[in-house]
């Protein structure tokens, strides 16, 4: 059996630092906000060519307190692609903010820079784009757009971690950079985690206020905050994992080019573009007989994923919130499939998901 994800596979090689971590950890005393998250949080700025970092307790508690820091008037509407995770779409919901979405490119599944301006109104505040399946988002003309309305940009860069646009790294672009360290991102942790990056001062201040019931000093509270901090244990394994997140990277970029090189053009294949550095956090095709491929590879020992299976305005959960069509972004959901590419695949693992596949187009 190919198994689509194997967390005791993909951190096997590590067990030995996070053993000898969580002793060090352990016997520190020191549990909540001491050096590990201080030292991860330097080095996580440094990764991604930004000013600062700070550490919260999940991707989507990232996007809430980077939204918060703006403290826009309830009703305030938020830009987001259309085909995003709900996290996205949840964060902006509890801020007392208006979701507005934006029909994806279809090549790229990133917010189309050209669909942005039509829905823009008085009401805009802020673009939340979404670096999907580890593909930058086409910055130039989204901060391009967001300086001439005015609007703060926050980059849900949850599945990009080290993705680039231009030479330019994911979450150094906008006001904010959420990530999310899920234990299956490309930089997982061993539990929930995430961070915010920003190159402000003034909103790092904010941010590492709110992730602390509002305090920037222990029992006075100047903000209605949160309880949202990355538990240092998490951290220390992160700055561990940290360290090999680029052969991470690279391990998966070959992985992916196996596919590109020798699936059939049946399917549809991510674009590839020379001004992007994809990491492929995902790697998705499409296929119109989607289910039928996902339960022939099954049947052919080969498990696969579906990134995602509802689109966001179908979730019951915010159901007659958006009253629009959005074709494109249905498209996707009802045709694509995640497949294999995780760092424990090897070529050979690949290569049998290559023939299965090719196979099921001569069925």
């Amino acid at each position: 059996m190919i198994e689509y994800e194997n967390l005791n596979k993909v951190n096997a090689a590590l067990f030995e630092k996070y053993e000898d971590k969580f002793s060090s950890f352990l016997k520190s005393g020191w549990y909540i906000l001491g050096n590990d998250v201080r030292t991860f949080e330097n080095e996580f700025a440094q990764y991604c060519n930004t000013n600062h970092c700070v550490g919260v307790a999940s991707g989507l508690d990232a996007l809430v307190l980077a939204l918060n820091a703006f403290d826009f008037e309830k009703g305030s509407e938020v830009i987001v692609p259309s085909n995003t995770y709900i996290a996205t779409i949840l964060a902006i919901l509890n801020n007392g903010l208006k979701p507005v979405l934006v029909e994806p490119n279809i090549g790229t599944y990133n917010i189309d820079p050209t669909k942005i301006e039509e829905k823009i109104t008085n009401k805009t505040k802020a673009i939340l784009v979404v670096h999907l399946y580890g593909k930058c988002c086409e910055m130039d003309a989204i901060m391009d757009i967001a300086n001439q309305y005015k609007l703060k940009v926050v980059e849900d860069a949850a599945q990009a971690h080290g993705a680039k646009y231009k030479n330019k790294i994911t979450g150094s672009f906008g006001d904010f950079g959420a990530f999310s360290f899920y234990p299956t991102k490309n930089l997982g942790a061993l539990g929930d985690a995430g961070a915010i990056t920003t190159n402000s001062e003034e909103l790092q201040t904010i941010v590492r206020s709110l992730r602390n019931y509002g305090s920037e000093k222990k029992y006075y509270n100047d903000r209605i905050g949160f309880n949202s901090r990355l538990d240092e244990i998490q951290a220390g394994f992160l700055s561990i994992k940290l360290n090999i997140l680029n052969q991470i990277t690279d391990h998966k970029r070959s992985l992916a080019k196996i596919y590109l090189e020798e699936l059939s053009d049946a399917f549809i294949k991510p674009v590839v573009d020379e001004n992007y550095l994809d990491v492929y956090h995902i790697f998705n095709v499409r296929h119109q007989k989607r289910d039928q491929l996902k339960s022939y590879l099954l049947e052919n020992d080969i498990k696969t994923e579906i990134h995602y299976p509802v689109a966001p305005h179908h979730q019951k959960a915010i159901k007659g919130l958006f009253d629009a069509n959005y074709p494109i972004s249905e498209e996707i959901h009802n045709t694509t499939l995640s497949l294999p590419i995780s760092y424990f695949h090897s070529k050979e693992d690949v290569m049998r998901v290559v023939e299965t596949m090719n196979k099921f187009i001569t069925c």
